[in-house]
């Protein structure tokens, strides 16, 4: 039941819109969701490598964890430029649009094959732990571990479908419960193998620069075997480097997420980077040392598919305490590949949406689920692909891993490219550089860039000859998606008609009745009014000098309407009729200020017939305390002022006394109190107030007469004479006084 104060407010019908995802999340959400897919490699990386390239594979993947940092510098740089920094988006920028669809075509391998390859390896894990126990009880059981494997991964690529079709904010909290229990698992591991490895002698892996250490085969070498190339030591090196770089993935999960980082948001995104690093680096490159130095080598090539298990059976201690661990590290081990799956949906949707953002992909692909607000036609998609990788590899963690390093690697590759040709060809507008930057005279020479840019373009070239399958079948994914882009941006082109690209879809609650308390924002907000797309200059200030998580910030748009919506005189109007194409382009460009910031906001569109009414009365429906707008094209601020005052005045009580900020494109702000407020005095006002004070107060009768009183009397002789056929000649007397002190007159009135 509404209060007599909240009742005698008028109800105003708006429009409320939101956006596919407009959520924040701090740097250590951010994490949880990158390590769901970075830190499980851990769980499959080493024995696959090893797999390969024998037993100095430890080496490797300490090498790529290493470099795992520069490559995470790439992605860094490209976020300061461009708030949905993917690959996609910087490769477009630098090399344009056909490469671009190349690059996010190979992406998308990386990802439609990361949710299988864990969710697999998930069940692989799960099934040799029931296996073990069954045994230790003494009833062994029999079934395929590969089958098992696969059931277990449609199981979890369904639960995650259905997390992301709810919405980012559910499956961020999902991943940081995992990561927080992953945690306290890897804790306890590398201390327990800490304490094994010094009670029995250390068995280092073997050097790979050494000759005959490194395994130079058919499955190593793939077309370069019996070649002069495999005699090269260099090329060995990048044939170890590539077979391990699988370990790698994840940075594209970053770049993606970066759109929801909050604020501060390049500080929150060098946070997430440094997190994952050292995390990554601890938990993948020791795990696979400690394999080596704690696994005999006859049994341990049977642990391959599941390293982490073979190092708990094999750690010191009673046996049924290293059951008992054996038990948390498969259930851990369930989470965090399960996790990596949902980190895959995540970032696949994230690069699809920038591609139909583009105009590569249909509108249809984008349109918000009618409750949720999510992408779901794209997250379907995905997940439809990845349980058919799923049923094609029957759970075979082995040949999922053959195949996903060409989409991880050349990604990376083409986005290290795109960088460094950004450098040259628009040297500013960013915040952060790759470092090791050499500036001669006024020539800046990015080394750091270049050898991080050579090393990938490198290994990914020599992964094209050596991973033969992997190559086939990633040329034949790439070019089926390449060919759907492309006849899709074509069928977008023709539907757009010049119309402007990059628009964000949006969800629109028609004839929301506004309220203290309407779209979850509090009292005394800010109300910012906004009209054009390309001069929001006004809200990106007030997004950066506002605190969010204290003061909610409102966009709002006027949509104008001159006569009665139907023959009997009804003002309900359907959505689609108030917010059109601009108000998606004018909306997008708000979103993409808040992205920049990493702040929230809350839109809506208020059909009215004056704008100024719109406002004011949206206003004080949301209790708001202040109300910014843009200078007027046509209007100066003085003018918009004094509508808005008459606008103010035009509404019933309570009336809400509210400060107006109107912002001219230079950046320059002029404030006005709406209202009964106190007058701003100038310094001469108040010296001539006090002049007639003291001449009144030399009459002892006048002695406690105070400065309000003398102005009270004016003011009433003012209001008197006004009435009388003195006006004219008093309003020329303002007129002149408004002339001759303009200059001096603040921006308060």
């Amino acid at each position: 039941m509404a209060t007599p104060v909240e009742g005698s407010k008028p109800a105003i019908k708006v429009f409320v819109a939101t956006t596919v995802m407009l959520t924040f999340i701090s740097f250590w959400r951010a994490s949880a969701i990158v390590l769901s897919d970075l830190a499980s490699s851990a769980y499959y990386a080493g024995g696959d490598a090893e797999k390969v390239i024998g037993k100095s594979a430890p080496w490797f993947i300490l090498a790529v964890m290493l470099f795992s940092y520069c490559v995470r510098a790439l992605y860094i740089e490209s976020s300061s430029m461009f708030v949905r920094g993917g690959v996609y988006r910087v490769v477009k920028e630098a090399m344009g649009g056909t490469l671009a669809k190349f690059s996010v075509s190979a992406l998308l391998f990386d990802y439609v094959l990361t949710g299988p390859i864990s969710a697999v390896s998930a069940g692989q894990y799960l099934a040799g732990f029931i296996k073990d126990m069954a045994v230790y009880l003494h009833h062994p059981l029999h079934f395929s571990d590969n089958y098992f494997a696969a059931a277990l991964a449609i199981a979890v690529a369904m639960y995650f479908w259905w997390k992301n079709t709810q919405g980012m904010h559910e499956s961020s909290q999902k991943a940081l419960q995992i990561m927080a229990i992953t945690t306290v698992m890897v804790v306890i591991l590398l201390i327990w193998c800490t304490i094994t490895v010094l009670r029995a002698p250390i068995q280092l892996p073997p050097n790979p620069l050494h000759a005959g250490v490194v395994r130079l085969d058919h499955e190593s070498l793939g077309w370069l075997n019996h070649t002069w190339f495999a005699h090269l030591t260099w090329i060995i090196v990048f044939v170890g480097f590539g077979h391990s770089v699988l370990a790698m993935s994840g940075e594209e999960t970053l770049a993606q997420v970066n759109r929801e980082i909050e604020h501060p948001k390049l500080k929150n995104l060098e946070k997430t980077g440094l997190v994952i690093f050292i995390y990554s680096l601890l938990f993948t490159s020791l795990v696979s040392f400690f394999a080596v130095m704690i696994i005999p080598d006859k049994v341990r090539p049977d642990y391959f598919a599941n390293l982490i298990g073979g190092i708990a059976m094999y750690l010191v201690g009673p046996e049924s305490l290293k059951l008992l661990f054996h038990a948390f590290v498969v259930l851990v081990g369930v989470l965090i590949l399960a996790g990596a799956q949902n980190t895959s949906i995540v970032g696949a949707n994230g690069v699809l949406n920038r591609v139909a953002e583009d105009g590569v992909l249909t509108s249809w692909f984008q349109k918000p689920h009618r409750r949720f607000g999510t992408s779901y036609r794209i997250i379907n998609l995905i997940v439809l692909m990845q349980l058919l990788v799923i049923f094609a590899s029957l759970g075979n963690v082995y040949v999922l891993a053959a195949l996903y390093a060409f989409g991880v690697i050349w990604s990376f590759a083409m986005k290290s490219i795109a960088v460094l040709v950004l450098r040259y060809t628009e040297p500013g507008n960013r915040a952060w550089k790759v470092p090791g930057n050499l500036l001669i005279g006024k020539t800046e020479i990015p080394i750091g860039l270049t050898l991080i840019s050579a090393v990938l373009l490198t290994t990914a070239t020599v992964n094209l000859f050596t991973k033969y399958e992997a190559t086939i079948a990633g040329v034949i994914f790439s070019a089926v998606f390449y060919t759907i882009f492309t006849l899709s941006e074509r069928h977008v082109a023709k539907e757009r008609h010049g119309k402007p690209e990059q628009l964000d879809q949006f969800r629109v609650y028609g004839n929301q009745e506004l309220g203290s308390g309407a779209m979850g924002v509090r009292p005394r907000n800010i109300l910012v009014a906004v009209r054009d797309p390309r001069n929001l200059y006004y809200l990106r200030h007030v997004l950066s000098q506002t605190d969010t998580t204290k003061q909610d910030v409102v966009v709002m748009s006027a949509r104008l309407y001159h006569r009665e919506h139907t023959f009997s005189g009804s003002r309900v109007m359907d959505a689609s009729q108030v917010f059109d194409h601009y108000e998606q382009e004018l909306f997008t460009a708000a979103v993409a200020a808040a992205e920049k910031e990493g702040k929230p906001i809350s839109l809506l569109v208020v059909p009215g017939m004056d704008v100024f009414d719109a406002i004011m009365e949206t206003a004080q429906r949301l209790d708001s305390v202040r109300v910014v707008c843009g200078l007027s094209n046509k209007l100066t601020a003085d003018e918009q002022a004094k509508l808005s005052g008459d606008a103010w005045e035009r509404m019933p009580e309570p009336r809400p006394r509210l400060t107006l900020e109107i912002y001219a494109p230079d950046g320059t702000a002029r404030e006005y109190a709406i209202g009964p407020h106190n007058p701003h005095l100038r310094p001469q006002d108040v010296e001539l107030m006090h002049k007639l004070w003291l001449n009144v107060t030399q009459d002892p009768k006048f002695s406690g007469a105070h400065h309000y009183h003398i102005v009270a009397l004016a003011l009433e002789e003012l209001q008197r004479e006004l009435s009388t056929d003195q006006r004219a000649e008093l309003l020329q007397k303002l007129q002149q006084e408004m002339n001759r002190h303009d200059g001096d007159s603040s921006s308060s009135n």
